[in-house]
């Protein structure tokens, strides 16, 4: 399939208004609901237990009444795994008499328990908004300084718009965030940039040798640049996502909110890079062209 002819320009007018919508979805469900914080971002224990025989719910259940540490706690069974979520910090006593209570119902159980108290739980959420922050900042600097300040501010808005929007679905699914998520969160800010980088050094080379005299032929170099990287986009986008699903659907439970976050985000990716990215720079850049020049002052009143 050959797009030489395509117009993404006029395509990228429908996917801005999907965007806005999907941006305007996501606050209201933050707003409202806000995220399912995991154990990193708020103090409590976790326990993961590895079984041979399969546990219900029901065995567990009294169990952990037993323990008596708040209404607040989950547990997520499956065949040979089970996530049990406190909203308390598990004391010495309880780590026991929970392990020995599961241990009668599977001797050959083991166990991976994580405990974050409150303060670490703010430290790591400060540190987790200064590393999104941070990378930004350093993005907003490398691409003013390869580029300029319009190339920067669009990739920017596309980057913003990837990371929120893998915020929003989390949040719209009520999917546990934890700090697997904030690595995914860079990953994805990291391969979006990569991919906007490659369209937007096609853009300047063709700007170099083209003759823009009006808004079209402004409009003509984005779609030809966008189509002379589409396939390298589309191929680079399938060929990681192969990989991501993959460890998705093999990688087990520990990983399973990184690699969805990381779907979701090589797919928004993509989609950002050739429909939000490249026309917000065309938007910025066409309010120069047909822009009449100022005259020059006379030299004869002086």
């Amino acid at each position: 399939m050959r797009f030489e002819n395509f117009d993404f320009v006029r395509l990228s007018r429908y996917f801005y208004m999907f965007s806005i919508a999907l941006t305007v979805a996501g606050l209201i469900f933050l707003s409202v609901f806000n995220l399912n914080y995991g154990v990193d971002f708020r103090s409590g224990s976790n326990v993961d237990v590895t079984t041979e025989k399969t546990l219900t719910e029901a065995q567990l259940q009294p169990i952990v009444d037993g323990l008596d540490v708040g209404d607040q706690t989950t547990i997520t069974p499956g065949s040979d795994r089970i996530n049990i979520r406190f909203s308390d910090v598990l004391s010495e006593q309880q780590d026991a008499a929970l392990k020995a209570g599961i241990l009668q119902l599977d001797a050959s159980a083991s166990f991976e328990v994580n405990t974050v108290d409150p303060e670490m739980a703010r430290e790591l959420g400060r540190n987790a908004i200064y590393a999104v922050l941070l990378s930004c900042i350093g993005i907003i600097i490398y691409v003013s300084i390869r580029f300029e300040w319009r190339f920067a501010v669009a990739a920017i808005v596309a980057l913003l718009h990837d990371a929120f929007v893998v915020v929003s679905v989390f949040s719209i699914l009520r999917l546990e965030v934890d700090v697997t998520f904030i690595i995914a969160v860079l990953t994805i800010i990291g391969y979006s940039i990569n991919d906007t980088i490659v369209i937007f050094d096609r853009i300047r080379e063709n700007l170099r040798f083209a003759k823009i005299k009006k808004h079209s032929d402004l409009v003509d170099l984005v779609n030809k640049s966008v189509a002379q990287t589409f396939k390298r986009s589309i191929y680079t986008a399938l060929t990681v996502l192969i990989a991501a699903l993959l460890m998705l659907m093999m990688g087990g439970e520990s990983i399973r909110m990184f690699s969805l976050a990381i779907v979701i985000g090589l797919l928004f990716g993509a989609y950002s890079s050739i429909f939000i990215a490249s026309p917000l720079w065309l938007l910025l850049k066409g309010k120069n062209v047909n822009k009449p020049k100022a005259p020059k002052p006379s030299t004869s009143e002086v």
